[in-house]
């Protein structure tokens, strides 16, 4: 997995990536209420507001962590938003997305240097 500044997590699955937020950040955000998802097909260039997410203490947006295509969403959170407390970086992933060049993961941070981000 790989890590942005925004505590998002991506992770690679063939020739798409999964992105999420990290354990960090659910427990900032507190108990997640609303979550509303982007369309699939759209294309997003990097920091484009992608989700936005509501808890009891704030709203907060989801940035595209790169330029590529939103090719799925994981549309059982807008049902189920809790989810995102529960399990952040396992089952509540919030979109997959194609890219031009995978070779823009190798920018962001690996596990140790999130670790130490937030230490």
């Amino acid at each position: 997995m790989k890590f942005t500044e925004e505590h998002e997590w991506l992770r690679v699955e063939d020739d798409l990536i999964v992105v999420g937020i990290t354990e960090h950040a659910a427990e900032q955000l507190g108990d997640v209420v609303f979550v509303e998802m982007p369309e699939e097909g759209i294309e997003v260039a990097k920091d484009d507001e992608v989700v936005v997410i509501e808890s009891v203490k704030a709203a907060s947006d989801i940035l595209a962590p790169l330029d590529g295509e939103i090719v799925e969403v994981n549309s059982p959170l807008a049902d189920d938003p809790g989810k995102v407390n529960e399990d952040p970086t396992g089952d509540a992933w919030f979109f997959k997305m194609k890219v031009e060049d995978m070779s823009v993961l190798d920018d962001l941070m690996d596990e140790a240097a999130y670790q130490k981000f937030i230490g």
